[in-house]
C-alpha cells in the first residue's frame, strides 16, 4: 500500500468526551486509508484498503465492534 505523505488527519465529530482515547483517519489519499492513535502522531499508523475500511465502518454502525 502507498505511504501516507499528504495525508489529512481527522478525529471523529464523536469523540469529544473520550478522554484522550481517540484515532484519527486520513482518507483523503487514493487506494489507501490511514488510522493512527490522535496521542502519538508520530509512532504507528495502520494502512487499510478503502472497501475493507468501509466493510469496517458498516460493521460499526450494525453494533458489531
Amino acid at each position: 500500500m502507498s505511504d501516507l505523505a499528504g495525508a489529512l488527519w481527522r478525529k471523529s465529530t464523536r469523540s469529544g468526551g473520550s478522554g484522550g482515547n481517540c484515532v484519527e483517519v486520513a482518507d483523503n489519499l487514493p487506494g489507501v486509508i490511514g488510522v493512527r492513535d490522535s496521542k502519538d502522531q508520530a509512532g504507528p499508523t495502520l494502512r487499510f484498503d478503502p472497501t475493507a475500511w468501509s466493510a469496517f465502518l458498516d460493521e460499526v454502525r450494525r453494533g458489531r465492534r
